[in-house]
């Protein structure tokens, strides 16, 4: 309840703070691959809203907490798991945790030709499929949905020699976004963007949803402009980004 309390404040402190605060006020912030497109447009909105600029860096779940783990001097981590934000608390890094969006995984794929299957798991038996591009399952919480889906349906050995191995879920989606691949596992949020919109895609039930925490350092260098963001993030206007990219 306290935590519910304090986020509370916060989000009306959005608000309620004047906005005339200094130019090279700014904040650093990791952020999860799959939620650059989102991350963009929600980081313009409040920056127009309070001033205070954002430094942000995309890169995998596995790879920003390895960064910061090595002492990269981050305000606010957007992660797309719950395990590393909570290992960050435990270790005193950040005082709390809390959830900012969930994701879905999808099969992605720019021929529109492949969606014509009944469900995503007869669409890879098409024997046109030779590349599939992944997130890395170590890395990125979207490839371990991704293995973990692949695993209910019993497909998750038979298919690794045509697995492509991706950094990110976004490096997923550029591979098949540019036919590198002939299908990627990607993140729906990259149906929203232009060259989403193009492919045809499946949800896939069998993934679990992908739950994204984000905490704010105990020791950031700007506390109050991260705080400030953090509620954002769950306020009004962020929720409706979110959205648009498909997230809950």
């Amino acid at each position: 309840m306290k935590k519910i309390c304090r986020i509370l404040i916060l989000v009306l402190s959005i608000f309620l703070v004047p906005l005339n605060l200094p130019a090279q006020d700014k904040i650093t912030v990791a952020v999860a691959a799959n939620f650059i497109s989102a991350f963009q447009e929600i980081a313009a909105d409040f920056e127009a809203k309070t001033g205070v600029k954002i430094d942000a860096t995309f890169s995998s779940t596995g790879n920003l907490y390895s960064q910061i783990k090595n002492g990269a001097p981050y305000d606010v981590f957007l992660s797309a798991d719950v395990k590393r934000p909570e290992i960050l608390q435990k270790e005193g890094w950040t005082d709390g945790t809390f959830i900012y969006a969930r994701g879905q995984v999808i099969l992605w794929s720019a021929d529109s030709d492949f969606c014509k299957a009944p469900s995503w798991c007869e669409a890879l038996e098409n024997d046109r499929i030779r590349k599939i591009s992944i997130a890395n399952t170590a890395t990125a919480p979207y490839g371990t949905a991704a293995m973990e889906a692949l695993r209910k349906i019993g497909k998750w050995d038979a298919l690794q020699a045509k697995m492509v191995v991706a950094q990110t879920i976004a490096q997923s989606f550029q591979y098949a976004s540019t036919q590198s691949v002939d299908v990627g596992f990607c993140a729906l949020s990259a149906t929203a963007s232009p060259d989403g919109k193009k492919g045809c895609f499946y949800i896939i039930p069998e993934a679990p949803d992908v739950i994204q925490a984000a905490c704010v350092a105990k020791k950031a260098k700007n506390q109050k402009g991260a705080e400030r963001f953090a509620a954002y993030l769950v306020a009004e206007d962020a929720v409706s980004i979110k959205k648009k990219y498909g997230y809950r």
